[in-house]
């Protein structure tokens, strides 16, 4: 993988993190939606990081890890 390619990778993780940080900071924050909506935009935000990290994981494995196709 280049190096472009882990930058690419590594600012999707970044960028996810912050929008579902700002989204879970602000629904704590208002209290105009009810449970069910919060529950639901929980599960995303743990999903959406999880994949986040996993993102993060393959950006920072070196180049000679991954074969040249």
């Amino acid at each position: 993988m280049t190096k472009r390619g882990r930058i690419v990778l590594r600012l999707s993780a970044a960028w996810s993190v912050w929008v579902w940080a700002v989204l879970v900071r602000n629904m704590l924050i208002d209290h105009t939606h009810g449970w069910s909506f919060r529950v639901v935009h929980l599960v995303l935000a743990a999903v959406s990081l999880g994949f986040a990290w996993a993102t993060w994981r393959i950006a920072g494995r070196s180049s000679e890890n991954w074969p040249n196709a």
